[in-house]
């Protein structure tokens, strides 16, 4: 890679999990529209006939009219080949199948165990951890290995356990987590500056001051231009009260999944400050009678359910696109996804600056929260430098919701760090979404176990 004039040329990128059928395909497009980077991916992929597929899709993006940057795809055999001298490693993989993450799901609906997603929190979100995590220490060493000095842009769920397990493993590994829930709360924040103050502005005018975990991220401050948002706001949330009319999630990767902000507009009238994800996640975060405790509960606070059927659908549905757009019947898009991981690389390689929200560990930037713990902040990009914004300390009035969060993250990854089957259960009974017994928590759990087992060979189980 060399920069010349305020241009990056032969920039690599590896990218595990390059035969994606969804963020892959992003990343094409929002590379193809940047003017001052241009270079390689390498597409490393279990499967690699997938990884081959986007191979040959990638390359036709350099033929699109509207494209302003060359990028040559390769689908690569080994994490070695598409490691080797990376600028940047991105990581976006399913752990599993969509059958382990059926039985994620929806196995603790026979104890009256709800999940919205299910990646992230809750019961499902523990079990995912459990085989997801094997897979990022062994990515870990191969970026130690082969990558040492790349930065690694993760965008796999369960987030924070992800980003730990990525430090603990390799702890010069240069790191963090990218999310768009906080996106999505600053462009509704742009909303209510228009309804109330008639300002139409981007998302990136809204300034927030985002912290605790991810997909349980709170704003502490949003203001434009000096103005304070947090009065609009309220009012906001007492007009809507009962939902926004008609409102579905607008991002490109969850527009399928309705969503009134009921949760959103609740938290903030309990607690007093933005909680800055979407109801489908914020809800697995909370007591399971809270939101979560029935389907009949879930329509009152009109989100939904999503169910597993659905994402085995809608993989059909992008398998059958991937092969039109291999035989040519149909030409891929460009589109700006949103995302910020472009915008991440170029201030990593100096060509801009940049604030944003990212998971990285704990060093301070929110004190009253554990030391190394992966946390959700804005951090500075700049010419390799990553640098955590020092966001203060989680206002008490919601300290105890996030601090029993954290907390448990901590222990799952400790559980799981060194395959202590019980430990990892102490922690799964905990959570707020195991209304059940104990006797039947721990049914549950291994029968949840039993169903990814596949996955988890090194749990003596």
């Amino acid at each position: 890679m060399r920069i010349e004039n305020g241009k990056a040329y032969d920039v690599k990128i590896a990218y595990v999990g390059g035969g994606s059928r969804g963020w892959a395909w992003g990343l094409m497009s929002d590379l193809a529209l940047n003017e001052d980077m241009n270079g390689s991916v390498y597409l490393y992929d279990i499967d690699f006939e997938a990884a081959k597929a986007n191979e040959h899709i990638g390359n036709i993006y350099n033929t699109l009219e509207g494209t302003k940057s060359e990028w040559r795809y390769f689908a690569s055999k080994t994490p070695r080949e598409a490691m080797t001298g990376a600028d940047f490693v991105v990581i976006s993989i399913l752990p599993g199948t969509f059958d382990e993450m059926e039985s994620d799901v929806h196995t603790p609906e026979k104890y009256g165990i709800y999940q919205s997603v299910g990646d992230t929190s809750g019961p499902g979100g523990i079990v995912r951890a459990m085989r997801t995590l094997p897979m990022f220490e062994e990515i870990a060493r191969y970026i130690k290995e082969f990558c040492p000095d790349a930065w690694v842009i993760n965008y796999t769920n369960p987030m924070t356990l992800c980003v730990k397990s990525l430090y603990d493993t390799f702890p010069e590994i240069k790191a963090f987590g990218c999310c768009h829930e906080v996106f999505g709360t600053q462009k509704l924040l742009c909303r209510v500056l228009e309804e109330y103050l008639g300002i139409k502005a981007t998302r990136e005018q809204i300034k927030v001051n985002p912290v605790a975990v991810n997909h349980f991220t709170w704003l502490t401050s949003a203001s434009y231009q000096g103005i304070d948002l947090f009065p609009y706001y309220a009012q906001f949330c007492e007009k809507y009260a009962d939902g926004l009319p008609n409102r579905t999630d607008n991002n490109w990767m969850n527009n399928h999944f309705a969503c009134a902000g009921k949760v959103t507009f609740d938290l903030f009238k309990r607690f007093g400050y933005i909680s800055a994800a979407g109801d489908r996640h914020l809800a697995e975060f909370c007591p399971g009678k809270w939101y979560l405790e029935s389907p009949e509960r879930v329509r009152e606070m009109k989100f939904g359910l999503t169910p597993v059927s659905w994402r085995k659908d809608d993989l059909k549905n992008r398998l059958e696109r991937s092969r039109k757009l291999l035989s040519g019947e149909e030409k891929p898009g460009l589109w700006a996804t949103g995302e910020d991981g472009v915008k991440q690389m170029r201030a990593l390689l100096g060509l801009c600056d940049l604030i944003t929200n990212v998971n990285i560990p704990n060093v301070g930037q929110i004190p009253n929260l554990p030391l190394g713990a992966v946390v959700e902040t804005n951090a500075i990009f700049r010419s390799n430098e990553l640098k955590p914004v020092m966001a203060g300390e989680i206002p008490a009035s919601i300290y105890p919701l996030v601090s029993k969060i954290c907390t448990e993250q901590e222990a799952v990854f400790e559980g799981i760090k060194n395959r202590d089957l019980e430990a990892i259960f102490n922690a799964f009974a905990s959570d707020p979404l195991v209304t059940c017994s104990l006797d039947d928590a721990r049914k549950l759990f291994y029968e949840m176990v039993e169903n990814t087992k596949k996955y988890l060979k090194d749990y003596n189980l």
